[in-house]
């Protein structure tokens, strides 16, 4: 399979398969325990139908929306999502490229493998900044004024990783970062050796966002589940969100919503948007998805925050099922990671644009001329 040759999530993710060593593929595919919630994130668009206008008279649609203040082309944009330059030695580059070609956003996290600074200066695309609570205040209060000396358009807390999940593909892989040769990683990083040459030959891996903190951010044989474990603040709470919204003073994101109450919480202490997220269903299994929490909370709080839909997101249809509940816009990691590691910048740049068509050619089918035409009489749940 080549690049040329994908067309839809599970292609990238197929070449992607065959791209990366074992233990590196399986960080991106895995989630906790028996991945429930992992495969119920995407299942769940599955047990609801559309159901389209037809003799709309009109061939042409807008599919632009405004979102954390930015206004995008099409209401798809990338979350945050850790290590990229472990699956394609562009890293966070590639989402850069790829959002300001396409006209979106993209997230980039505390544990990113670019730096503030870099991002900042190398590109006018959208962008904001997925930050954690950590132990030393003064380090959350230093990484968000560097996002603001870096022009940084949002922010986002992540709230639902104060401990790390119980990924169990990553201990029977025994993934590490940075990735560590053991006797049963050793033969599939042979076999990839273009992914090893790259990165044994490129810039060393680093986390530097953090590395001037932590020892954990350099060259430290530790995972980032370990890092999650020790360095972050687990007794994060509603007064710790509002005064980070305070220091950053612009758009505000909370990540990891998935209750009404926490909705409502999050609309009185001023956030800009709530992203219902459960990790990728990476953090608690059995948790509710996304999409099926989407209801509840849109009857809650709709009108009142940004709705941004965070999770299991593979297909244009998947965007217009969500948006016709309620939801503001979507966004997702897996959906470009495995793009990424398939193909750097291009396999970013086609899978976002695969996705946008898909959204403006459904949209016509639907008989909508504008993303405020979706409605919740648009669908049917099975």
């Amino acid at each position: 399979m080549r690049l040329k040759n994908c067309y839809k999530t599970e292609d990238f993710r197929q070449l992607a398969r065959r791209r990366l060593p074992s233990p590196i593929f399986h960080y991106i595919d895995g989630g906790a325990d028996d991945e429930i919630t992992l495969r119920r994130n995407s299942a769940a668009f599955d047990d609801c139908d559309l159901v389209p206008n037809v003799l709309a008279g009109h061939d042409a649609v807008d599919t632009s929306v405004e979102v954390l203040g930015q206004r995008l082309s099409f209401p798809l944009f990338m979350s945050p999502t850790a290590m990229q330059r472990l699956f394609h030695h562009e890293g966070e580059l590639a989402l850069a490229n790829a959002a300001d070609k396409l006209g979106t956003m993209f997230g980039v996290s505390t544990i990113g493998t670019r730096s503030i600074e870099e991002l900042g200066a190398c590109t006018n695309a959208a962008k904001f900044f997925q930050i954690y609570v950590h132990h030393d205040a003064a380090m959350t209060v230093d990484l968000i004024d560097r996002c603001k000396q870096a022009k940084f358009d949002a922010l986002a807390l992540t709230v639902d990783a104060i401990v790390a999940g119980n990924r169990e593909r990553d201990y029977m892989t025994g993934m590490t970062t940075p990735p560590k040769l053991t006797a049963r990683s050793l033969l599939s990083f042979a076999v990839h050796w273009n992914w090893t040459f790259n990165y044994l030959l490129r810039d060393r891996f680093e986390l530097p966002n953090i590395e001037k903190y932590l020892k954990e951010g350099s060259a430290a044989h530790s995972s980032v589940l370990q890092y999650l474990d020790t360095h972050l603040k687990r007794s994060i709470d509603w007064d710790d969100a509002a005064q980070i919204i305070e220091e950053w003073g612009g758009p505000f994101a909370i990540k990891g919503v998935m209750s009404v109450d926490d909705a409502r919480r999050s609309v009185e202490i001023g956030a800009t948007a709530i992203m219902i997220s459960n990790h990728g269903g990476r953090q608690l299994d059995g948790s509710r998805s996304p999409f099926d929490q989407l209801d509840a909370i849109v009857d809650a709080v709709g009108g009142q925050i940004e709705i941004i839909l965070d999770g299991g997101v593979r297909r244009g249809t998947h965007v217009l099922k969500a948006l016709a509940k309620g939801a503001t816009a979507c966004s997702g990691g897996r959906l470009y990671l495995y793009a990424l590691a398939a193909g750097g910048s291009a396999g970013v740049e086609r899978a976002l644009s695969l996705l946008k068509a898909e959204i403006e050619r459904d949209m016509i089918l639907m008989g909508c001329r504008s993303l405020s035409e979706l409605k919740p009489s648009m669908l049917t749940s099975r």
